[in-house]
């Protein structure tokens, strides 16, 4: 059963448009700022034209296909949350730091999250985190 909402993490936005058709994402899938920020670095940091393009063209119908929910300040104290018990499970808050403020945008809203790197999610208690492969 399809969830009626969900957060989709970074790596699945990227992956849009080549998911199969069997795929169970969210009746209405829903990005945060994070992830939006995390595109906008793409195209500046990309050294073969080509993908340049490509990240662009992602970015701009990322921003054009949806209104991204805010890192508020609800997200911003589940965050600490969140990064503390990245750090007591030993992995660094910092490597992982969008994946986190992903993390605590859907939490603060209590909303799942799909992602293709669930590793990038595990260990964080009270987050429904379900796998798009």
């Amino acid at each position: 059963m399809r969830p009626g909402k969900g957060v989709l993490d970074t790596s699945v936005v990227i992956l849009l448009g080549q998911l199969d058709e069997g795929i169970d994402l969210p009746e209405e899938p829903l990005i945060t700022a994070v992830t939006l920020a995390e595109l906008s670095v793409g195209p500046l940091v990309a050294d073969d034209e080509r993908e340049r393009m490509v990240r662009q063209a992602r970015l701009q119908v990322t921003e054009a296909s949806f209104d991204p929910l805010p890192f508020d300040a609800s997200a911003a104290r589940a965050f600490g949350q969140v990064a503390a018990e990245l750090r007591k499970s030993g992995r660094k808050g910092r490597a992982r730091s969008f994946d986190a403020m992903i993390a605590a945008t859907a939490m603060a809203r209590g909303l799942p999250v799909f992602t293709a790197n669930e590793e990038d999610f595990a260990g964080i208690q009270g987050l429904e985190v379900i796998g798009v492969s």
